[in-house]
């Protein structure tokens, strides 16, 4: 009984800093196969995977599919994102931020109005570039880059999709963990440290349960909370080093969308470095948990502390 009640109070703590504080904006979107937003009526996010999203009145956020289709004749206080998917703007669609299209089709009627950046890459344009110009064929016949980039390559796309979603969905929740980031460095890395050693030893002790059965459940509570703050954290080290970047050029306020983007791209390329650049990512995915866990995924400016969150938003 008293060694079930360590893990257990253990356990408690660490899903507590990983789960316990998830945006309140995670409990206001719409996960469903399709998704209708009437006229007169107002939704904070939407999101589909494989159904169709029409939206006829207003998403104060942001609107984002996989697969499907996006049809929008009102307005979207956000980022319109498709992955594979049709979307459609209607003449009278009002869109306040961006436009992004990944594979998929872009219907713009004329007199829709969208106020921030149009990102759209065609997919069978892609597909014949990458193809017909033997750049697919290069990296197969291992002739152009080692096996190591391809994986690194591979990663990039998934976390491309998983940038663009994230970033429609929790723009504010990202912006202030990365803010922290930038506040406090040092202390991040030390609390993230602390969270891995945490964290592997909650994992040793699980798979050490297992042989006895009662630690199965608990190793994938584990798996599943670790997934959770490392793909956050990445995101949050996407924005700040696409945000500090851009800040470096003399804009002042961005667009989650095209910073997370950009930080996409420079940790991506930091990444393909041979050992060096592996060793930079983890020192940076410990910068990330800790930010994470201090501001409790972007929900607060420093854990413990109940301040409100610090005035980081991402232009609209």
């Amino acid at each position: 009984m008293t060694t079930k009640r360590i893990i257990s109070g253990l356990f408690g703590a660490f899903l507590v800093i990983a789960l316990g504080a998830l945006p309140a904006a995670a409990q206001s979107f719409t996960v469903e196969d399709d998704v209708t937003v009437a006229s007169g009526e107002a939704q904070d996010h939407v999101f589909t995977l494989g159904g169709n999203i029409v939206v006829d009145g207003r998403v104060r956020q942001s609107v984002a599919a996989v697969g499907g289709s996006i049809t929008v004749s009102g307005e979207v206080g956000d980022a319109v994102v498709g992955i594979g998917s049709r979307i459609i703007l209607k003449s009278t669609a009002v869109v306040k931020g961006d436009v992004v299209a990944l594979g998929g089709t872009l219907e713009k009627e004329p007199g829709c109005s969208i106020r921030g950046d149009t990102v759209y890459f065609r997919g069978a344009e892609l597909r014949e570039k990458i193809f017909k110009n033997g750049v697919f064929e290069g990296l197969v016949s291992l002739s152009v880059v080692p096996v190591v980039i391809i994986v690194e390559l591979v990663f990039l796309s998934l976390w491309l999709v998983a940038a663009l979603i994230g970033a429609a969905l929790f723009p504010k929740p990202i912006a202030l963990a990365a803010g922290e980031i930038r506040r406090s460095f040092w202390a991040s890395f030390g609390i993230g440290l602390l969270a891995h050693v945490a964290f592997g030893a909650l994992i040793l002790l699980a798979v050490l349960l297992s042989l006895i059965l009662i630690g199965i459940p608990l190793f994938l509570a584990l798996l599943t909370a670790g997934f959770v703050i490392w793909v956050f954290a990445r995101l949050a080290l996407f924005y700040f080093f696409g945000d500090s970047l851009l800040r470096a050029f003399g804009s002042s306020r961005n667009s989650a969308i095209g910073a997370v983007l950009l930080g996409l791209l420079i940790v991506g390329l930091v990444g393909l470095v041979p050992i060096l650049g592996l060793v930079a990512v983890g020192f940076l995915n410990v910068v990330g948990w800790g930010a994470v866990i201090r501001t409790r995924f972007g929900t607060r400016s420093k854990w413990p502390r109940n301040s409100p969150p610090a005035p980081t938003t991402p232009a609209p």
